[in-house]
């Protein structure tokens, strides 16, 4: 027994000193392995308990498990030391110092026009529609009215696309049936006074493309918003109260709004909305054209299976980019898309 018991207090030393010297959780472990892990040092000593006289096992076992508790806190106890070390920082810090914010986004500035303009329509109880933008020449020209010879119809405007696979466009009075880019947001209005009876009040914000070359002031890809309104009795009355509300809750109570007769194939009669306020006058114009719109043309209702008779309607339409640029007293489109991020922490 004397034997057994003169080898722990030397054994635990041992132990004690290789697992409190530990670099690492690696090297932790493998001194543990060493020392009493199942094929340990110290294990095997507590294996040699089995052969003592009877007599002897209680003092030699205390002795055994007294050892084996210690071992095992300083094992915890560096393990802890190497996991906070492990968790540390690899470069000091100063707990000291005011903390750092993460810059938060931001909506795109075309994003918060957007959210500004649905938010006045919805005031008066306008509904947000939307469609494909990529079209069939039907919803985006024919059933608009417009003329087999228009212009916006020639390629040198419009992108027109091969048919996508397996689809079937409506037939074309125009010319053989085709797809393009949709070139205004008008043709989402046709698909929804296909789909329901009126009366009808929505809007229509949304990309839409054509070739133009980028400049200061136009894009191939740029956004539009058009509102189309149908019931019975609708007048040009009702057109300039609702164009009016919008325009001051967009662009401050000052605004005031004319009607200038103008051409559209699918209103008739068709007017361009010019506005002014102090930001017109302070860039030296009287006045701004800044919409089109009119009365929806009896045939446009005629081709949805409406009775013109019995509805009437108006709808109007103009950019998103350009009521942004008034706004923000931007005089570049591109600047709205080239992602550059000391532009867009302006807005």
């Amino acid at each position: 027994m004397a034997g057994l018991i003169e080898q722990i207090e030397p054994l635990k030393q041992a132990a004690l000193t290789e697992l409190r010297a530990a670099a690492d959780l690696a090297a932790l472990e493998q001194a543990k392995g060493k020392w009493i892990g199942a094929q340990g040092r110290f294990t095997a000593l507590m294996k040699q308990l089995g052969t003592l006289p009877k007599e002897e096992k209680p003092a030699a076992g205390k002795a055994i498990n007294a050892a084996k508790a210690a071992l095992e806190t300083a094992l915890a106890e560096r393990r802890g030391e190497l996991d906070l070390l492990a968790a540390r920082p690899a470069t000091p810090t100063d707990f000291t110092l005011p903390g750092r914010r993460r810059p938060l986004g931001k909506l795109h500035p075309l994003t918060q026009v957007t959210e500004d303009i649905v938010r006045s329509f919805r005031k008066i109880g306008f509904v947000v529609a939307d469609g494909p933008e990529i079209e069939d020449e039907y919803h985006c020209f024919d059933a608009l009215n417009t003329p087999a010879d228009h212009p916006a119809r020639d390629t040198q405007d419009t992108f027109y696309l091969a048919a996508p696979a397996g689809a079937v466009a409506p037939a074309s009075p125009a010319s053989t049936p085709g797809w393009l880019l949709r070139t205004h947001t008008s043709s989402v209005q046709i698909r929804v006074m296909e789909s329901q009876p009126p009366p009808v009040r929505i809007i229509v914000p949304g990309r839409v493309y054509r070739r133009d070359n980028a400049d200061a002031t136009h894009n191939p890809t740029f956004h539009q918003i058009e509102g189309l309104y149908v019931d019975q009795g609708v007048t040009v009355g009702d057109l300039k109260g609702t164009v009016e509300f919008v325009f001051r809750e967009l662009m401050g109570r000052d605004v005031q709004i004319r009607f200038r007769p103008h051409y559209f194939s699918y209103t008739e009669p068709s007017y361009e909305i010019d506005f002014t306020n102090a930001l017109v006058r302070k860039m030296g114009k009287e006045w701004l054209e800044i919409a089109g719109c009119g009365m929806v043309n009896p045939i446009v209702f005629e081709n949805v299976g409406y009775d013109p008779e019995i509805w009437t309607g108006w709808a109007f339409g103009f950019g998103i980019e350009r009521i942004a640029m008034l706004r923000y007293g931007i005089t570049d489109i591109r600047l709205f898309y080239e992602n550059d991020v000391r532009f867009l922490r302006q807005f």
